[in-house]
Order: structure tokens, then C-alpha cells, then sequence
């Protein structure tokens, strides 16, 4: 299992690190391709693909390109998001308090929005390592993503909640996404009182084989 850890980190944790690096540092400025300074990183080409996915979150209070590269590089490994928060904001080093770090970030997404986003990375799909343990137990790929999206679609669920309902708690205004988020909360009730039917999470084989 050590071995199995060290191929890991030697491999998917090391090229995914690679990638942030790379992606975050070089990019388009004027039609040209280049390394890029701090203050250009908006032109990098991770900041495009950012772009391109933070809309899924914006819902969740945070559709700003760096923390929704900061939540896909969680995956990872759950250490990434705050390293890659302090390559994304332009600090070169991080102290134990962030005190570096929590002016920028309140820049840029709310006190409700922060918990928001926390709620959503306690509750995501692990790091990969943990991943590849899931996988490894269930012996299953069917049932493995159906875990992984069980854990992504119901962080998402939540911090929906978290963001909407705080939003309206804290002076905000009630909108659509409000009305879904008390949906959400309606179908969590629903869920948890009524009862589970017998055979209801597997298949006839499948119960078979239980």
C-alpha cells in the first residue's frame, strides 16, 4: 500500500501539480503566447478553462474562475485548494493564519459564498488517492461513480442551500435560486422520512447476489 501511495504521488498528484503550474503561468497577451506575470495571470489559459466551468458554481456563490479551479484541483488533493489559492492570488508563501491570502479572497466572494464553498470541499469526492481506495474496495465501476457522483451532486445540493438561504438570512434578495434551494430542502425531508423500499438501491441481479 505504501508503493501503491508513492506511484500516486509520483504520477497523478505530480503531473496534476505540473498542469496547475503550467496552465496558471503561460498564455495569450496580444495574440502572443507567453510566460506570463502575476498581474496577467486573467489571459492564462487556466484562467480560461476557470472561465469555462465556473458558471456550474455560481449559483453556489463563487462563480469566479479561481475558486472553481481551486474546487476541480481539490481533487487532487484537498491541500491544493489553499496552495492553489496562493499561486492564483500572486502569494509566493502562505503563514498558518492566511493572513496573506484573506484580504484577496474577501475581494472576491462573501462570508455566506465562504461557507458555501467550504461546505461544498468537506463534502465533494475525495482526493484521488481516496478515490482509487473506493475503487479498489467496491471492485465495482458501476458503483464506484455512482459514489463519486452521489458525493459531488449532494455537495452541490447543500452548498446551493448554504449560499441561498444565508443569502436571504443575511439581507439578500429571493430569487429562482432560492426557490430551488427550498426544493432541495424539501426533497431532503422527504428523503429522510420516508421509508426505503426493499430492493429499492439495487438491481434484481444484484439482490440476487446479496
Amino acid at each position: 500500500r505504501g508503493w501503491s501511495f508513492i506511484k500516486k504521488a509520483g504520477t497523478i498528484i505530480l503531473l496534476s501539480t505540473i498542469f496547475v503550474w503550467f496552465t496558471s503561468g503561460f498564455g495569450w497577451v496580444d495574440g502572443e503566447f507567453r510566460m506570463l506575470e502575476v498581474l496577467e495571470m486573467d489571459h492564462s489559459i487556466l484562467a480560461s478553462i476557470g472561465n469555462a466551468i465556473a458558471w456550474i458554481f455560481a449559483p453556489l456563490g463563487w462563480g469566479d474562475w479561481r475558486s472553481a479551479v481551486a474546487a476541480f484541483t481539490g481533487l487532487v488533493a484537498k491541500e491544493n485548494v489553499v496552495a492553489t489559492f496562493g499561486i492564483l492570488y500572486g502569494v509566493e508563501e502562505v503563514a498558518e493564519e492566511g493572513n496573506e491570502i484573506w484580504g484577496n479572497l474577501a475581494a472576491n466572494m462573501s462570508q455566506i459564498a465562504a461557507y458555501s464553498f467550504l461546505v461544498f470541499n468537506l463534502l465533494c469526492a475525495p482526493c484521488f488517492a481516496a478515490m482509487g481506495a473506493i475503487k479498489r474496495e467496491m471492485n465495482n465501476t458501476r458503483w464506484f461513480w455512482r459514489a463519486i457522483g452521489y458525493q459531488c451532486v449532494f455537495a452541490y445540493l447543500v452548498a446551493l442551500c448554504v449560499f441561498q438561504i444565508g443569502s436571504v438570512l443575511t439581507g439578500g434578495g429571493f430569487g429562482i435560486g432560492t426557490i430551488a434551494a427550498v426544493i432541495v430542502i424539501a426533497g431532503f425531508i422527504v428523503a429522510l422520512v420516508r421509508p426505503a423500499k426493499p430492493g429499492a438501491y439495487f438491481t434484481k441481479k444484484e439482490t440476487a447476489k446479496l
